[in-house]
């Protein structure tokens, strides 16, 4: 695939932060890399039907995408991320003028799920993700390694899709399939785990309700997701089931913040700790409560020197998941002010009792802005067929 670069800067920025709710203005430029994922409609409900044929089996085989336990270690608190420019945010979807409650407890958010994939080693794999805010409701931010593909030197990784509420096996909402992604240049070529950040537009949700068998003429003559073997011909019955932040919503995005903000990080941890313990089951989304580090933390093995930790002990499967500010209770909503992106093990004990996020500044807000304007459209019209 073809990695396109997209500039970005203040003024274009300034309209769209008006255009969402945005408050601030943002001064950085950034390297923006995007990099397309399922081409188009053929290519997305292809995508789509291979999570969910045989009742999901794919879905139920997928594992936490694995950590090298080499790789989890103690950070070290040092100075070095601070804002570029004033603060800002995006309100999540329904509450660009409402007030966000203060309170906080553990209701799960309906936004957020799971995106899965297929790796360079051909494994199925899954990560934590949140529906965001964004102007056709149709954005999920992720860690910038849910998305490119590290270890196999390509760019995005295969057969990409977000399924909020996933679980075992079950898409209550549908299945959304990427269509764009959009990271930071610098964690594009570079790997720089400073920029371990994605957005990822998606197309209208897909949900499969069946297969029906049919006559050669209407299997050639239909032109949605079907299959032949055993000499009969088998159509797969889809439908559309709407844009994203319709179906669940969708949190607001904020960079430049003070650190030492309390958040609430949600995900699936299922990867076991460096001593081969497996406390959790990758099942259910659990929280952690806290505030981030006051300070800086840095990893020199994964390039970090500008990430905001949060005492949590999670596992591998939480990588990917959102940190997020002024949760109100009641409503399930808060801002993205973060996404799990490494685990630490500060006490040398052999168990993860720490994860690490980049810190949001206004180079994530020029990746965020670029794709929230990004339109990305349906995969299926109203008889199950492929929308042109």
């Amino acid at each position: 695939m073809k990695r396109i670069l997209v500039p970005a800067g203040g003024a274009v920025l300034a309209t769209g932060l008006l255009a969402s709710g945005m408050a601030g203005t943002v001064q950085a430029r950034a390297d923006v890399a995007s990099d397309p994922m399922a081409r188009n409609t053929a290519q997305a409900a292809s995508v789509a039907s291979f999570w969910l044929a045989s009742n999901g089996a794919a879905l139920r085989a997928a594992s936490a995408y694995p950590w090298d336990s080499k790789e989890v270690r103690k950070v070290v608190s040092k100075g070095g991320a601070s804002p570029d420019g004033s603060p800002g945010s995006a309100a999540p979807i329904d509450e660009e003028k409402a007030p966000i409650s203060r309170a906080q407890n553990v209701n799960m958010p309906k936004t957020t799920g799971k995106v899965f994939f297929v790796d360079a080693s051909g494994k199925y794999r899954w990560c934590s993700a949140t529906s965001v805010q964004s102007n056709y409701r149709n954005l999920v931010a992720t860690a910038g390694h849910c998305v490119y593909d590290t270890d196999g030197n390509r760019d995005v990784l295969d057969r990409w899709v977000f399924v909020p509420g996933y679980y075992q096996g079950k898409a209550p909402w549908g299945i959304y399939v990427g269509k764009q992604a959009f990271t930071h240049y610098d964690f594009d070529v570079y790997e720089d785990y400073d920029r371990d950040y994605a957005f990822v537009t998606v197309y209208n949700g897909i949900g499969f309700t069946g297969v029906k068998q049919v006559s050669r003429k209407d299997y050639e003559r239909f032109t949605g997701p079907k299959r032949s073997w055993g000499g009969r011909n088998y159509i797969l019955l889809s439908k559309d089931v709407g844009r994203l932040g319709d179906n669940v919503g969708g949190q607001g995005v904020s960079w430049n913040q003070p650190m030492g903000k309390v958040v609430r990080a949600f995900g699936y941890p299922a990867g076991p700790h460096p001593d081969g313990n497996r406390p959790y089951s990758g099942v259910t989304p659990k929280t952690c409560y806290g505030k981030t580090t006051g300070k800086a933390v840095g990893a020199s093995w994964l390039k970090i020197e500008e990430h905001i930790g949060l005492k949590c002990a999670v596992t591998p499967g939480y990588d990917g998941g959102p940190w997020l500010a002024n949760y109100s209770n009641g409503k399930r909503l808060g801002y993205v002010n973060g996404v799990t992106s490494t685990f630490a093990d500060q006490d040398g004990n052999d168990r993860i009792d720490y994860i690490t996020s980049p810190y949001f500044d206004g180079e994530t807000a020029s990746v965020y802005n670029s794709a929230k304007n990004v339109w990305s459209g349906k995969i299926v019209g109203p008889n199950g067929e492929l929308y042109k």
